[in-house]
């Protein structure tokens, strides 16, 4: 220290006083989660039912916690290019991801290249039957109809992908003797689309997820797989009156990298619940015609899955 230099050495006292004073703010600041921006995986094509999922959510989760969610969009392998992206990056609390039915179903028989406990899970946010719906002027009229032709000619249904539920539902009626063709459609829109188009006859999806299609009278379910009716659609026939059983919840969770800080999950789940508490998302999950009671929070989170997972085992097709 200069002590031949009044004004140098009151200008360092002064700029060491500084530092001492701030640093209990930037500790609090190295401590605050998130400190920033928290990437938002969806392992699907934009415009699809998980993106929706994202967008909404994302929007409340920066309401509450401060920090920008971008929506990362990336589609293939019935949704586990995006958990891959998930999977090799840092358990550091940087990356949530939504994580559904179908690449759940890739899991079943142990087929995976990772497992359910490589996952944190911070709720189930949605859940809905899955159904077949036709192009509005198809002519079946009834699904009786269109299981009739299916026994006698093969007919092209439009799934997610191989490997998940939507596969496992149309191959169920294969084996009692209808001619399903899946054929998978990675992008949303392009499934969508395969029906209007002519490129597939059927699409297997969710009421909420092509609902603007029902509302245009373009689409128009046939078959629903569920025990109860769908809300809106009653008079639709149920698959198990078919002797198709087979009703694996549909739905679309959030999750994280297991190995994640406690108190980093902790701060995500309390946030992921509070948001599915607001009167703005229960209109989300009525305007996706889904179960009022779709949310499970991320205490129960985990138990659902696996028992989701139970179930597709024990139904895994015998063949494609």
């Amino acid at each position: 220290m200069d002590h031949r230099n009044p004004d140098r050495l009151r200008r360092n006292l002064l700029i060491a006083g500084a530092a001492l004073a701030a640093s209990p703010r930037l500790a609090l600041a190295q401590h605050k989660y998130p400190s920033r921006p928290v990437d938002f995986l969806v392992p699907w094509g934009a415009g699809g039912g998980a993106d929706q999922l994202a967008r909404r959510l994302g929007g409340l989760l920066e309401k509450e916690l401060g920090t920008s969610f971008p929506i990362l969009n990336i589609p293939g392998a019935t949704g586990n290019t995006g958990m891959a992206k998930l999977l090799s990056s840092p358990a550091d609390g940087q990356s949530i991801c939504v994580f559904i039915a179908d690449t759940l179903g890739t899991l079943a028989g142990g087929k995976g290249r990772y497992k359910l406990a490589d996952l944190a899970p911070l709720g189930i946010m949605i859940r809905q039957p899955s159904g077949f719906f036709v192009k509005a002027d198809a002519k079946w009229k009834t699904f009786d109809d269109l299981l009739a032709d299916a026994k006698k000619r093969e007919i092209k249904v439009g799934i997610t992908g191989f490997g998940g539920p939507d596969e496992m539902h149309v191959v169920k009626f294969n084996e009692k003797g209808a001619k399903f063709r899946p054929v998978p459609f990675a992008k949303p829109g392009e499934r969508y689309a395969s029906v209007l188009g002519g490129h597939a006859e059927v699409v297997i999806e969710q009421a909420g997820d092509v609902r603007s299609f029902l509302d245009s009278k373009q689409m128009r379910p046939i078959v629903f797989f569920a025990d109860q009716p769908q809300v809106g659609y009653e008079s639709i026939a149920l698959a198990k009156n078919y002797g198709v059983s087979l009703a694996i919840s549909q739905f679309r969770a959030i999750v994280m990298k297991a190995g994640t800080d406690p108190k980093q999950l902790a701060v995500m789940a309390a946030a992921i619940d509070k948001a599915a508490q607001t009167a703005e998302y229960k209109k989300y999950l009525h305007d996706e015609l889904a179960f009022a009671d779709s949310y499970i929070p991320a205490a129960k989170a985990g138990a659902f899955m696996a028992e989701q997972l139970a179930l597709i085992d024990a139904n895994m097709p015998k063949k494609s």
